[in-house]
């Protein structure tokens, strides 16, 4: 196969299990430690959040370069746990469903905060595109009015989520906070975040960039809403919890969603839409942290929680360890050669992404290793689509070796289509 597709076979898991020599362990255990990963990554990413929120509070209270830098920190670190859950989001329509409050990208930024002349004033697909909330208490979108004097939660989900049917309207999230701690990066494939200074909270005299309480406002009511969003989904899918159940009642149908996950993330998501599609159009902005240039550790942590899930096995943030019965178990009493070909190729996915870690910290960051002439970061990029690629071909293996029914991966135009990405 060379994109997403529909694997039909004769048969079924449950009789593999059933027959095969070795076959351990059952699939409702395979079921139960994937939603504990679960459970346990958006715990972690809900710990993070409200490590975050106070780091916020404490640069609203008392702006300063000391407490703007502990809130950056605190974003990076955040993104930690959250990367690795998001092998969730396919397979798990819940999930699927959830996940653009928290994590949608990329975002027309001047919906939110002032923006540089050379972002320009308006879009033809978006009418929002430079509204600037922030400086506006009162819009007009498509004819409509809003009433943005009042910044909170319930303006930026009920009101400028997706304002006018638009995805790239993001008010929420991860992405929405991100601007805000840092700001646009101009810096094009050039070396350089973004560089927000901390002045663009200061009340009073000494602030920049204007309406720098309501850009506290927005910037609190953000991180606020990242936390209860976060607690949701880590209730969810806690003992009793509706994403919980939708994959352990039905453990066949779980085992598919947890092989759909990890196959969509790796090629369509991962090698395809955050990856390949950014390199071939050697675009700064196709990068998914653009504001922090954190877009190295992203993609890692992403490859980490594809391999968390197969392997059956997470480290916490505090340093302990979920695991239990996992599809790795299932794959090597099946065919132990696929197996060993599938742990390898995940292993290779990882050193690739750590690849592209240490050369960012070495200085050069992904949008400039994605930048046009770069050769030799060009190559450090594609070698990690090729792996992700290969990991997928080793994961379409395993799937038939079980002999899963109906396993939807997510494709990309820039692996299966290429030249529809310039038309």
């Amino acid at each position: 196969m060379t994109g997403p597709g529909r694997y039909v076979l004769a048969g079924g898991l449950a009789m593999l299990v059933a027959t095969a020599a070795h076959a351990q362990p059952a699939l409702d255990e395979v079921a139960a430690t994937y939603a504990d990963i679960a459970q346990a990554g958006y715990e972690d990413s809900l710990t993070t959040a409200e490590t975050l929120k106070d780091a916020v509070a404490a640069l609203v209270a008392d702006p300063s370069e000391e407490t703007l830098a502990a809130a950056r920190q605190a974003w990076i670190d955040a993104r930690v746990p959250y990367q690795q859950t998001e092998v969730y989001r396919f397979g798990n329509p819940l999930v699927d469903e959830w996940e653009g409050k928290v994590n949608a990208w990329p975002l027309d930024e001047g919906l939110i905060d002032y923006v540089d002349a050379s972002y320009g004033t308006e879009s033809d697909q978006n009418e929002a595109y430079a509204a600037n909330v922030i400086a506006n208490p009162q819009l007009k979108v498509g004819g409509r009015e809003v009433d943005a004097s009042t910044i909170d939660a319930d303006l930026l989900e009920g009101t400028l989520q997706e304002l006018g049917g638009v995805e790239a309207n993001v008010a929420t999230g991860y992405h929405a906070v991100e601007f805000l701690l840092w700001g646009q990066d101009l810096n094009g494939t050039d070396a350089g975040a973004g560089d927000r200074p901390h002045t663009d909270y200061v009340q009073g005299d000494g602030c920049t960039g204007g309406n720098c309480d309501r850009r506290a406002q927005y910037l609190t009511a953000a991180t606020e809403l990242l936390v209860s969003d976060l607690r949701e989904m880590a209730e969810m899918w806690a003992e009793g919890g509706e994403a919980r159940a939708a994959v352990t009642e039905d453990p066949e149908a779980g085992v598919r969603a947890i092989f759909t996950g990890m196959g969509s993330l790796s090629y369509g998501e991962l090698a395809g839409e955050r990856m390949k599609l950014g390199l071939m159009l050697h675009d700064p902005e196709e990068e998914h942290d653009c504001f922090s240039d954190n877009t190295h550790n992203s993609h890692y942590y992403d490859a980490l929680g594809i391999r968390n899930v197969y392997v059956g096995r997470y480290v916490r943030t505090d340093g302990s360890v979920v695991e239990g019965p996992a599809p790795a178990d299932l794959v090597e009493a099946a065919k132990p050669e696929t197996h060993a070909e599938l742990l390898a190729k995940l292993d290779e996915t990882l050193a690739a992404m750590d690849a592209i870690r240490e050369r960012a910290e070495g200085g050069e960051a992904y949008d400039q290793m994605i930048g046009e002439g770069n050769e030799e970061g060009n190559e450090v990029v594609q070698h990690a689509v090729d792996a992700l690629i290969a990991q997928t071909r080793s994961l379409e293996r395993a799937i038939a070796a079980l002999d899963l029914e109906q396993i939807d991966l997510e494709g990309s135009d820039s692996l299966d289509n290429p030249n529809a990405v310039f038309q």
